[in-house]
Formats: C-alpha cells, structure tokens, sequence
C-alpha cells in the first residue's frame, strides 16, 4: 500500500528539500561543503541531516580520522545519499510487449526485463503489466514495498494527470488501460507518459540532447512518434497530444506517420513488385515478407545501390518530417531514437542533404540516438527518479535500516 503523507512545515520542508536535492548527486559530503550550496545556516544545516538521516535518505559514514584522512581538531561528519533507500521502476508498456526496468534511486539498474503480450484487452493488459513489474522485481530481488515511484510510458496521447483521451476504435484506452490507478494502489508515485515523451525524457537525460533545452525526439518503431522540449520543458498539451502524428497523413511525400525501417521495408518490397531488383541481387534470395527496414539498411551501408536508392527516399521523407518540426518548433535538435537508430546513417546523410534552405532559420541537427531499443524503459526510469526526488518528502518516513 502506498505510505501516508506527512505533513511538514513550509520552512522545515524546504530545507530538507534542499539538502536532500544536494545529498542526492554529492556523492560523499560534509555539513560544510554543502552549508554554501543549499544556502542555509549550520545549525539547520546540521538539523536537516540529522532528520534525513532518521528517514532513511542519508546515511552518515565514519568520520575522516577513523578512515585515515584526518589528524589535527575535530573530525567532520561525512554524510552520502542512501541511493538503495528504495527503489524505481521503468516500464515500457508497449503495444506487442513490456519492457521494465527496476533501478536504485541512483539510477543504477538491478534488473531489466523483456515480456511478450498476448493480450490486447484491458483487463489482459493490466495483468500483463502488473505481472511484468513483479517479474522484474523478483530478478533484482526486491518486492512491491520497497518502490517508492514507478513511470510507466504507453503508445497512446497522455495528459498530465496521466489519462488518455478517447479514441473512436479505443485504441488508446487499450493502450492505457488506467495504468496510473492500477499501479497506485501500492506505488506511493506513479507517472504515466506517452512512449515517445519518454524517449525525449532520456535523450535529455543521458543522451544525445543532455543539455539541449530545444529538441524532439523520433521514436520510429513501425510508426512514428515525437517526444517535444522547448524552452527545457516536456509538451504534453491539453490532451497530451502533442507529438502525434496524424497531420503527416496530408503531407504530400511523407503519407502517415509510418516509421523509417517500415518504409524502408515497404518501398523495398515494392520496386521488387515493378521488377526493378537488379538481377543476382541478394535480396532476390530473400521470402518478399521477411524483407525488413534492417536488412534494407544493413545492404545500404555496404555500398549496395539498390538499397541506397530506397535509404535516399525514406531520407528525403524525414527530410520533410524534419521541416515540418522545425518551421512549428525550432528545435535545435531532433533526434532518430528506438531500436532503429543503429542502422539510420545513411538515412541521415540523405536527409541532411535535403533540408530546405526556406526554412528561414538554422535547420535542426539530425542525430541518432545511442540508448538502443529499450529508450522507453530507460526514459521511465529517469521520470521517476524525478518524480522520487520530488516527493519523497512527502511520505512518512522510511522504515528501513540501511548499514554503514
């Protein structure tokens, strides 16, 4: 069950907030290294570590002169965030399978693992979910009550209270079969996000767009999704549609928001339909369906004209995605994200080439990701690390004892 608030006094609070904010990337730490970056006195300073150390969130270490690295006048009081004072969990809730990541508060992950869906209804979603978080907690050793937050990322639009809006085939209810109420009935935190919003949280976190307050991120799995950062922060909208693509449906050379390996595979299968596969070609070998965005990717880049021909047109149809973001948003990066992103090189060569110069403004840098095919997973992660730091406060105590 979820731990109770408590209630904490508005000045008490903020100063555990900021000390608890420092604590949580200081690594070890003294009461006087971290006076000056939390702005408090050292009797609060002093106070505050005292309480967080009750809670659970710090733990104090021997001091310098027991370990060696001090001699003369009185020892400090080394102090280090107790990243294994609880634990996250990251799920990707995808449309064919589950991917959950378990981590410490730290971020560093204890378990991750894969599950195949065979059931597409709500109620075989929400057990499939729930029996995909208990399988992972049960390889990095851990159960139900030692989660403090748990994001979880669906391939549906998600507003800020993390409800999906209605779809006319209900789709996105399938998608997000009300994961937040599920979960919250024994995760304190919980978050629900769009899959591709997630994708962006990591990228910015620990990807290519660490940094980069202005960026979108691609994540093109058969279909395309965005993940959109301006000014630093994640776009939902009222709905939380920002990101989705169904404009690209009337967009003359793009026709939908189907992803780069799709078309690739597509327009592949396609020219071999007109009969315009060269003679001896290696893909004339291969069964028509098993012809993939991979293998067309894989032959591009060994120099094969073939597949470079059909790589320069899924190009210059991200070329035109790109545009269309960048004449909205301006973003100063959009980023090619999922498993897909290994084998896009080419793909970006051609599309790079193709920007428009009417734009008017500098075109966005087009980049791939490095975080592979479980982004969505690692994103949930980071989602709720922030959504632990940023409540953690407000649950009663921890009632474990971690050792020194």
């Amino acid at each position: 069950m979820p731990h109770p608030p408590e209630r904490i006094s508005a000045p008490r609070r903020a100063s555990l907030d900021a000390l608890l904010d420092y604590a949580w990337d200081a690594g070890i730490f003294t009461a006087g290294e971290a006076m000056p970056a939390v702005g408090l006195t050292r009797s609060t300073t002093i106070d505050a570590l005292d309480e967080l150390v009750e809670r659970g969130l710090i733990r104090e270490l021997p001091n310098a002169r027991e370990v060696g690295d001090y001699s003369k006048g009185r020892p400090a009081r080394r102090f280090e965030f107790c990243a294994d004072a609880g634990i996250v969990v990251g799920l990707d809730a995808g449309r064919a399978h589950a991917t959950t990541t378990v981590s410490d508060l730290s971020g560093e992950v204890l378990a991750r693992e894969h599950l195949t869906l065979d059931d597409d209804s709500v109620a075989g979603r929400r057990a499939i979910m729930a029996r995909a978080v208990d399988a992972a907690l049960a390889v990095a050793g851990r159960d139900r009550s030692d989660v403090i937050a748990l994001c979880a990322g669906v391939p549906a639009p998600v507003d800020a209270e993390g409800i999906s809006p209605t779809h006319h085939e209900g789709f996105w209810q399938r998608m997000n079969p009300d994961l937040k109420d599920m979960f919250g009935a024994w995760v304190p935190l919980v978050r629900v996000e769009n899959d591709a919003s997630l994708a962006a949280v990591a990228e910015g976190s620990i990807g290519v767009a660490r940094g980069c307050r202005d960026y979108v991120t691609l994540l093109a799995g058969e279909r395309l999704g965005a993940g959109v950062v301006v000014d630093g922060r994640l776009l939902r909208g009222a709905h939380g549609g920002v990101g989705e693509m169904i404009a690209f449906d009337q967009v003359s050379g793009v026709g939908g928001a189907w992803g780069l390996g799709y078309r690739a595979a597509q327009w592949a299968r396609e020219a071999i339909a007109a009969g315009e596969l060269p003679p001896q070609h290696p893909l004339a070998a291969v069964p028509v369906d098993d012809i993939s965005g991979r293998l067309v990717f894989e032959l591009a880049a060994e120099g094969d004209a073939f597949a470079l021909a059909i790589v320069d047109r899924v190009g210059q149809m991200l070329a035109q995605v790109t545009g269309v973001f960048a004449s909205l948003l301006d973003p100063r990066m959009i980023v090619i994200s999922g498993a897909v992103s290994a084998g896009v090189a080419d793909v970006l060569v051609a599309a790079r080439a193709r920007l428009s110069d009417a734009l008017h403004i500098p075109p966005p840098e087009l980049v791939a990701s490095q975080l592979g095919g479980d982004i969505v997973s690692t994103g949930a992660v980071s989602a709720a690390i922030e959504l632990a730091r940023s409540g953690i406060l407000a649950l009663a105590p921890l009632d474990r004892t971690v050792a020194v």
